[in-house]
């Protein structure tokens, strides 16, 4: 159930294999619940970089042809939400360009916060712009760029960009992938069985195409891949990590290891220390699926109160028209959640989810579970409240759109209508992803920005 907080990109690069476009494809598969939006692969078959690309979901966007005509033993793919920009096929990526050193594509997940200003730089100075990406900056710079190699370029066109760049690149012979110094959004390293390099926003994807993890690709690190070596490292900036604590509680899949740790631990930690610090009497835990299930199943391990499967959600509703009224709003979630009524008739329950951002969607459901019986409902939220905007690559809405920011726990309590309502601080969430130091990102939490 999405909330109108989305992190949704993700990117793919797949080196020396044979397969380089399928593995792509089948990557992209695994990454589908980063964005949903728009999909493209290019490949490099050492003379042209080859790119398709269109609006929808993977498998709408390629077919047996299209694969085919994406020749070559490299690729790199991605998965989009418009965090910046809009949602025009332009926008979609990998962004290709021709330029004096030939040919090149780019593929980024994240933003940069200086995007605005480099933009109206390069227009000075006669550059045009075809779409309203962030990406499309870093076209220009390398472009621009006095440098006489490929590599030097990209390493000079990052250096004057700021923000939460996860971004791979490809040429007509080789790849590149790179990540901004904080390591805001994650990207990985593996190795494919039968041969080749894989790099992925999420070890999920590597499961798939039967690719063995070697490492995360380390914060301020640019990675150089060339036929028939191993990879290269080139240490471009300092790290100073913050992670995306966001990446944990709600984005990745609960199957991925991202910021050296199990998505799926994580978040069943949270839901544990969400009950030892804000327990509460009753006779089931269900969670709100699918973002609520590990947590909810933490909540159930530590507090010995049951788990079960109250809600149950409908996987084949896509994206669902906006209609004005409030029953037609009702009726949406409905389509997407049912209450599994004689399991919850007559019972005190405890609703675990992964946050509350706008709060419309938990008044409904708290509505819904009501309306099926339910004796008592208690919303219990495994991460902090959400009070303030990302500018690192999560489409949140704007601060006085944030329930958190504009009204205190006990009136978002009254607003959805339940009986009790809890989150978790932000010192247990850290606590639950086993935090000593000051490594994550919390400005989602805190309004405390790190660029």
């Amino acid at each position: 159930m999405r909330k109108n907080l989305n992190e949704k990109c993700a990117v793919v690069g797949i080196f020396g294999h044979k397969e380089a476009s399928r593995l792509a494809y089948f990557s992209l598969h695994a990454l589908q619940h980063r964005g949903q939006e728009a999909a493209g692969i290019s490949s490099a078959d050492g003379k042209t970089v080859h790119t398709i690309k269109d609006k929808g979901l993977v498998t709408h966007v390629f077919n047996e042809d299209k694969l085919a005509a994406l020749s070559g033993n490299n690729a790199i793919g991605h998965t989009r939400y418009s965090t910046a920009g809009n949602d025009s096929i332009l926008d979609a990526q990998p962004v290709f360009a021709r330029y004096d050193l030939g040919e090149m594509a780019i593929a980024h997940n994240g933003n940069f916060t200086n995007a605005k200003e480099i933009r109206r730089s390069l227009i000075k100075k006669g550059a045009i712009f075809q779409t309203f990406m962030d990406t499309e900056n870093l076209i220009h710079l390398i472009a621009k760029s006095n440098q006489d190699h490929l590599v030097d370029r990209i390493i000079d066109g990052v250096k004057k960009v700021e923000g939460a760049f996860s971004l791979v690149f490809l040429s007509r012979t080789k790849m590149f992938a790179v990540r901004d110094r904080f390591g805001f959004r994650p990207l990985s390293l593996g190795r494919i069985s039968n041969g080749g390099y894989v790099v992925a926003s999420e070890t999920c994807a590597f499961d798939l195409i039967g690719a063995k993890f070697i490492r995360d690709v380390e914060p301020g690190e640019l990675l150089i891949f060339e036929k028939d070596k191993a990879p290269k490292s080139i240490k471009i900036f300092e790290p100073s990590p913050k992670h995306c604590i966001f990446e944990y509680v709600y984005f990745a899949r609960p199957d991925s290891h991202i910021f050296g740790k199990s998505v799926y631990q994580m978040r069943k930690n949270m839901g544990a220390e969400l009950s030892k610090i804000k327990p509460v009497a009753a006779d089931m835990v269900i969670p709100v699926p699918d973002g609520g299930v590990p947590a909810a199943i933490g909540y159930a391990q530590q507090s010995g109160i049951a788990y079960e499967m109250g809600i149950m959600r409908n996987h084949y509703i896509g994206r669902t028209f906006i209609e004005p009224t409030q029953e037609m709003r009702d009726l949406k979630v409905k389509m997407k959640l049912s209450p599994m009524t004689e399991t919850i008739s007559g019972k005190s329950i405890i609703v675990v989810d992964d946050s509350i951002v706008r709060g419309t969607t938990s008044r409904r459901i708290v509505k819904m579970l009501k309306e099926a019986g339910a004796k008592e409902v208690h919303m219990r939220i495994s991460s902090p409240p959400t009070t303030d905007p990302c500018f690192y690559g999560v489409d949140t809405p704007q601060k006085d759109k944030l329930i958190a920011a504009n009204m205190s726990v006990d009136d978002i309590c009254s607003f959805i209508e339940a009986d009790s309502l809890a989150y978790l601080s932000e010192e247990a969430l850290l606590a639950s992803v086993g935090a000593d130091d000051d490594r994550y990102c919390t400005a989602c939490f805190t309004g405390k920005y790190i660029v």
